[in-house]
């Protein structure tokens, strides 16, 4: 009897995995406006937990624990609510000393250009102006931030549940499964690690939006610290977030201060984002993080196709946890090694005699 697989039959286990992620990315998709509340719910809470049993180990009940958490969270929020609102207000104040400074920029870039043999017609600042200022382009750059805030009181309910249950995760979890211990193994491997990343991110993304705004106050680019609050939110996305951060900054400085301020701002986050994200990150997360560059960025795209501007945020955390899961089972470790680095690939290979 001839056992030997055809390839038809071999290709459907393939097939049928392919066609389950399809499905899965789609469900996800449809489910995104709840489940982008549920994560940053659960990250918040992942990122509250060491605060929470630091105080716990210093005799402060848990109870007063969690609100002294849940307040910062609040006047954080406030604060950033507040700034925000404050700089649009004045934004909005000064517009038409910004369509002057615009204006006259063209202007001298206009008959600069004239004077070389290359005439052209002059620009309608005002109304260009009109249709694309300042303020709607860091809008446009926030994107779903603005969503995370408007849909804060669902999640901040959502945090005050999920970390009043923590305390009876454990016994729940040894209740629900027969072999509770090894599972809880990979369940605090995987928040350890979630939690290393966001504490470090987050350590890292304050020092780049501190330097930023301190950067601009020094250069003297109209509010600094809206912009080193921008740095500080989009460092959080990997690859493309500090170059966005850039952007607003580098326009109003055109607008203000002209071509040597532009090179000035430039050259500063330049250097803050290659100290702090080329140098400095790399340095804290060593081999933590576990992810080729082209699997983060991969999952920069797929995350923020099925979450958003969430899903960018959440996408470096979302895609740990998968890898995660992946090296734990025998069956799919060759796909956790596949989206590990060249280093992490090295070790695991079997050495050859």
């Amino acid at each position: 009897m001839n056992t030997k697989m055809t390839p038809s039959k071999q290709a459907t286990p393939y097939l049928v995995a392919f066609a389950s992620i399809i499905i899965i990315i789609a469900g996800l998709k449809v489910a995104a406006p709840l489940l982008v509340q549920l994560l940053m719910a659960l990250f918040i809470a992942i990122i509250c937990m060491p605060s929470i049993r630091w105080m716990e180990d210093h005799k402060i009940p848990r109870s007063l624990a969690i609100v002294i958490v849940l307040a910062v969270i609040l006047a954080f929020v406030y604060g950033v609510v507040a700034l925000v609102g404050d700089s649009i207000n004045a934004f909005n104040a000064n517009k038409e000393f910004y369509i002057e400074q615009l204006g006259s920029r063209v202007k001298s870039i206009v008959d600069w250009v004239a004077s070389h043999g290359m005439p052209i017609e002059n620009v309608n600042v005002a109304s260009a102006f009109e249709k694309a200022d300042i303020m709607s382009l860091v809008t446009i750059v926030l994107g779903g931030v603005g969503n995370i805030f408007s849909d804060f009181f669902i999640i901040f309910l959502c945090v005050i549940f999920i970390l009043a249950e923590t305390t009876s995760f454990p016994s729940k979890f040894a209740k629900a499964f027969a072999n509770a211990q090894d599972k809880m193994v990979h369940v605090n491997h995987v928040l350890s690690k979630i939690r290393h990343y966001l504490a470090i991110k987050a350590a890292t993304s304050l020092l780049t939006g501190i330097l930023a705004s301190l950067a601009l106050v020094f250069i003297g680019v109209d509010y600094p610290f809206l912009w080193g609050m921008l740095a500080f939110l989009l460092n959080f996305i990997p690859n493309l977030g500090s170059l966005l951060a850039a952007v607003p900054p580098v326009i109003l400085a055109l607008i203000q201060l002209g071509p040597i301020g532009v090179m000035w701002t430039g050259i500063s986050f330049f250097a803050i984002n290659n100290l702090v994200g080329n140098y400095l990150e790399p340095k804290l997360m060593g081999k933590m993080l576990g992810l080729s560059a082209f699997v983060v960025f991969l999952s920069l795209i797929l995350w923020g196709y099925i979450f958003g501007a969430v899903g960018m945020f959440l996408s470096v955390p979302l895609t740990m946890m998968i890898k995660i899961a992946l090296d734990t089972n025998e069956k799919t470790r060759w796909l956790g090694i596949l989206l590990g680095p060249e280093e992490e690939a090295e070790e695991k290979a079997p050495v050859k005699s």
